[in-house]
């Protein structure tokens, strides 16, 4: 654990700091994905210049409108649609649609409060993961790789096999979608 506390330049901290350092990031991170969410939704385009330069948001409202076309993003619409902001709370503990629940938040103008509330509980869970289990294992994976040129190849292999996983998975997605689609133009 020290090595993961001293590759986030958290070295010295007590644990309770670095969980509450690791706590302010997950937040800011899904709070500013739920408002990017809010833009979208609310339809925000700026046009021209900033008196500074380009508008600094308007490239990430720009990248979340394509986003929300997507299968993820419809896959987290569905879930939020479904189970409001349990679907919130729950994301924190997934990997891959995270971000897609809290951007469909934002899209379906969850009242923010209720969003912070539902957000707190899944936040706090995901800092004392990731701040224990998840970056020593993270960090153990590493060092085994740069031990051992077998854990190097198993390592590969592991994310090859992942990597045709969630290839498979989008397509079959996309295929249903399109075969949806032509249903849907044929009524």
């Amino acid at each position: 654990m020290t090595e993961v506390v001293r590759a986030y330049g958290l070295d010295g901290l007590p644990l309770g700091a670095v969980l509450l350092v690791l706590l302010v990031v997950v937040l800011a991170r899904s709070h500013a994905t739920y408002w990017a969410g809010r833009a979208v939704a609310r339809g925000a385009r700026y046009e021209g210049e900033h008196r500074h330069g380009p508008v600094p948001w308007q490239r990430t409202v720009d990248r979340l409108a394509r986003f929300a076309t997507t299968p993820l993003a419809r896959t987290g619409l569905a879930l939020v649609h479904r189970w409001g902001p349990v679907a919130v709370t729950f994301a924190y503990l997934t990997v891959g649609v995270q971000s897609a629940v809290f951007a469909a938040a934002g899209l379906l103008r969850m009242p923010y409060l209720r969003f912070t509330v539902a957000s707190l509980p899944g936040s706090v869970a995901w800092a004392l993961v990731w701040g224990t289990v998840g970056l020593s294992a993270v960090w153990g994976a590493v060092a085994l790789a740069a031990g051992s040129p077998w854990g190097l190849a198993v390592l590969v292999a592991v994310g090859a096999a992942l990597a045709v996983v969630v290839a498979r998975a989008r397509r079959r997605r996309r295929t249903a979608a399109a075969a949806e689609a032509e249903a849907a133009a044929v009524r």
